[in-house]
């Protein structure tokens, strides 16, 4: 789950571009990029759109907020077509996908769709509310990743600025990035990076990317195509970093039963040999 690819709901033609495309996840959107009125129409072009592929499994929908009047009508149109999973916006809490699992169990059991296959991604931090609840998560049902927003918190607080001269963020925001990849890692779920809105820089995408995945975070959300081949090679380990990992299993496997193991000059302990273990699973490689 490298990359999540944002394509608007109402636009048959760029959900087909985003579906076709390298993309680790397609995200079908019914709320932000659609306005209002055209709400009704992306419903029943995302279910058309979804029953005529058969990679749905990597075919998501972000649904409206639980809380507004949308949420449930997206779900009765799109879940006849079984999508891979949904992202839920605007989550301030737990109980938020607690109650998205009740739904979505009527709606799997009306439609003939395996009960919990349908998988659940969560923005924790778009309103001001939901920022202290980001460690919260553990357990929710059917949750897989958590990721956060800059956009909405933004609007919710009243602030006209998100960016530090030097293009870091402002550390409100920073404090959400890291609520996040906390609350994920207590939840035992992937973190994933938000978007950056300036699809046309690709170096500081890459360079983003490669940032974050340093601290944790497991995948990122792009809004352009462009964006999504900077993403997965970002967080695709590389072939000195496998080579890496293997070399500090291998000492500890040489080393059974030790705490600690040197190796290249430096002393390693078990969270080391976790990392490089969990970097392996990663890459889908063997030891």
């Amino acid at each position: 789950m490298r990359s999540w690819l944002f394509a608007p709901g109402d636009s048959e033609k760029k959900m087909a571009k985003a579906a076709d495309g390298p993309a680790d996840i397609v995200l079908l959107d019914l709320e932000d990029s659609v306005a209002p009125e055209r709400k009704p129409l992306a419903r029943e072009m995302v279910r058309d759109f979804l029953a005529g592929r058969a990679d749905r499994e990597r075919l998501w929908v972000r649904i409206n907020p639980r809380t507004s009047g949308d949420a449930l009508h997206d779900l009765e149109a799109v879940m006849s077509s079984a999508p891979g999973g949904l992202l839920l916006p605007k989550a301030e809490g737990p109980e938020d996908v607690e109650a998205l699992d009740t739904f979505l169990i009527r709606l799997e059991k009306a439609h003939g769709i395996p009960r919990g296959s349908t998988r659940v991604a969560a923005l924790v931090t778009e309103t001001p509310k939901a920022m202290f609840r980001t460690g919260d998560y553990e357990g929710a049902p059917r949750l897989v990743a958590m990721s956060w927003g800059a956009e909405d918190l933004s609007s919710a607080l009243g602030a006209r600025i998100q960016f530090r001269p030097d293009g870091g963020y402002m550390p409100t925001y920073e404090l959400a990035r890291s609520l996040c990849l906390l609350g994920a890692a207590a939840a035992g779920v992937a973190a994933i990076e938000t978007i950056q809105a300036d699809f046309r820089d690709l170096e500081g995408l890459r360079e983003r990317a490669m940032m974050v995945r340093s601290q944790g975070y497991r995948g990122m959300l792009a809004i352009h195509p462009a964006q999504v081949d900077v993403i997965n090679d970002a967080f695709t380990p590389g072939e000195d970093e496998i080579a890496h990992a293997r070399a500090v299993i291998a000492a500890f496997a040489a080393n059974p039963g030790a705490g600690t193991v040197g190796l290249d000059g430096a002393m390693l302990d078990r969270p080391h040999l976790a990392l490089a273990q969990a970097l392996l699973a990663d890459a889908g490689a063997d030891a």
